[in-house]
């Protein structure tokens, strides 16, 4: 068995247009005399690897400590698409993968709403890409919204450096925070 980190880190990681750049400072510190080390990180839900509640989009949506951790968890594929993917990329793609699908695109990858329209049909439990959003421009709102509605996961700005496309069982699990809109993930790919 061989685990693979498709985390960023949330201080290194790009981040999303105008949120604030996440920091820590130390509240304790060895090095300064104290006992041990206690540190105080501010940052929105959204740095780094993280996984989008419907809540985030939908007024009434479930929030993150309300999805099943079992959409997070379990066999995916990854595949290799850079551009603006449409409905007829997804149509000829997801009869080759599993109901959770990563793109590679190197930051160079986005749906329209098209694409997200037929995920939702096919009964896609996750989407995550190796960008700040899983859409961007005029159709970031409506690719998110469709996605959501429907209960699928999203999950954004993982790393797939080095990544072979694939089969693999993802584990990507968020903080249990109650009421949240997202939630920071360590996510994992597992092969043999």
């Amino acid at each position: 068995m061989k685990i693979i980190d498709i985390s960023t880190d949330a201080f290194t990681a790009p981040n999303y247009a105008d949120d604030p750049q996440p920091k820590f400072k130390w509240l304790k510190s060895i090095s300064d005399g104290d006992e041990y080390n206690l540190s105080l990180m501010g940052m929105t839900p959204h740095s780094g690897t993280h996984i989008d509640a419907p809540y985030h989009y939908i007024e009434n949506g479930c929030k993150v400590d309300e999805i099943d951790p079992a959409l997070c968890y379990g066999s995916c594929t990854v595949v290799t698409l850079t551009g603006v993917l449409t409905g007829e990329d997804m149509d000829k793609l997801l009869p080759h993968c599993r109901k959770r699908l990563l793109i590679h695109g190197s930051g160079n990858a986005s749906l329209e709403l098209s694409a997200a329209r037929v995920l939702t049909e096919n009964g896609t439990k996750l989407v995550g890409i190796d960008a700040v959003s899983v859409s961007f421009d005029d159709q970031e709102e409506s690719v998110h919204r469709e996605l959501l509605s429907h209960d699928v996961v999203i999950l954004e700005n993982i790393d797939l450096t080095n990544v072979p496309d694939g089969d693999y069982i993802l584990c990507a699990m968020p903080l249990k925070l109650e009421g949240m809109e997202a939630a920071p993930v360590r996510a994992i790919l597992i092969t043999k």
